[in-house]
């Protein structure tokens, strides 16, 4: 099964993601890191990525999925993964659906967990990162609000989703999404 976990940043999403693969066994794909790796590796997404991430320019969908596309493909992942981080887009949905069914699969549950702005804002503070200031922040969630919210239409449409409140301590957090997982 491929388990997507969705929310706007700041609301545990990798948290959470850390704990489901550690207490049911199934892996966790964080796009994050697979950047990273290829980045890295220095293969040729990763070095095209690279030159986005460096010039701080967004990198395009097709370098995302293409990224996506080579970790999801490792076999570590042939019988499912908790992905955190991807989709974001539309355009990155769609083709993480057309990934999925060139393996003969599909994306199971979406889980969205909902915290209100203002929380996600105070949450990401306290993190003390030096890029986490309140005016890249509120960037960062008007962003997500105008690029990645819509998706939660797109899969309310395609009976994946399953919203959970996030409002809580992670440990609660996570028995809530492990219900709704069922």
């Amino acid at each position: 099964m491929i388990i997507v976990l969705f929310g706007a940043p700041g609301v545990g999403k990798g948290t959470q993601a850390a704990l489901l693969a550690e207490r049911t066994g199934m892996p966790h794909l964080s796009t994050g890191d697979a950047f990273r790796q290829a980045i890295k590796a220095e293969t040729a997404l990763g070095k095209t990525a690279k030159e986005y991430v460096e010039s701080g320019r967004l990198v395009p969908d097709d370098v995302v999925t293409g990224i996506a596309r080579e970790a999801i493909m490792q076999p570590e992942y042939a019988n499912g993964c908790i992905l955190d981080g991807f989709p974001r887009t539309y355009v990155q949905a769609r083709a993480l659906d057309e990934i999925l069914a060139e393996l003969g699969r599909t994306v199971g549950k979406v889980i969205n967990i909902e915290v209100a702005n203002e929380e996600i804002v105070q949450r990401m503070l306290k993190r003390g990162r030096k890029d986490d200031t309140e005016v890249v922040i509120r960037d960062r969630l008007a962003i997500y609000n105008a690029e990645t919210a819509p998706l939660l239409d797109y899969y309310t449409v395609a009976g994946k989703l399953l919203s959970i409140d996030g409002n809580a301590d992670v440990e609660t957090v996570y028995e809530r999404i492990a219900a709704a997982l069922g």
